[in-house]
């Protein structure tokens, strides 16, 4: 074999290896944290809204659970209920003496009692809640009665104080995101 070619297969290993240490290097030096999509906003979201409904109606329960050896979003341990958002992991909990539910990501979480194997109380729906077109023009921070073009620039200048590329919070972004659309559908 020749030198040269013995040589070269050296150097390109050498630097390699050299290329491999500095990703992993920066890697560890500089991690990169980016939520999942589903976690950021639709299944975060509902994690939110389900805490805050069984605390509202006193259920003590437990986060981030194992049961049946399947990991579940929320646990009820006096009940025996397990709240997923996982199809395969209710399918599995369903054959156990556990009670399984499954939460859709679209599902409100003040709609799980009608799902839970036990009386809840009512609760009722804020109908002192915001009008979703008002709560819009709040996030964007302009008058109802905007035109397209204030809403446009509003738009515009608040996405550049969430944006994640800009250092902001993806879920808020997203917030922002419905309600421009909202705004400028009431708007037009």
């Amino acid at each position: 074999m020749p030198e040269w070619l013995v040589v070269g297969a050296w150097l390109s290993v050498g630097v390699g290896v050299l290329i491999g240490v500095i990703f992993v290097a920066g890697a560890r030096l500089y991690p990169s944290e980016t939520p999942t999509a589903t976690r950021a906003t639709g299944e975060g979201r509902r994690q939110t809204e389900i805490r805050q409904y069984l605390s509202t109606i006193g259920e003590e329960f437990a986060e981030d659970h194992f049961v049946e050896g399947q990991h579940v979003a929320f646990y009820l341990p006096k009940r025996d209920v397990a709240i997923t958002f996982d199809a395969r992991a209710y399918f599995r909990i369903e054959r156990s003496p556990t009670f399984a539910v499954l939460v859709e990501h679209e599902m409100p979480g003040m709609h799980l009692g009608d799902r839970l194997p036990f009386e809840t109380p009512d609760i009722e729906d804020d109908d002192d809640q915001m009008d979703p077109a008002d709560a819009a023009f709040a996030v964007l921070g302009v008058p109802d009665s905007a035109t397209l073009a204030e809403v446009k620039r509003a738009y515009r200048e608040k996405v550049k104080e969430v944006h994640p590329d800009h250092g902001g919070d993806r879920e808020e972004f997203q917030q922002v995101r419905e309600a421009y659309t909202t705004a400028k559908n009431q708007v037009s």
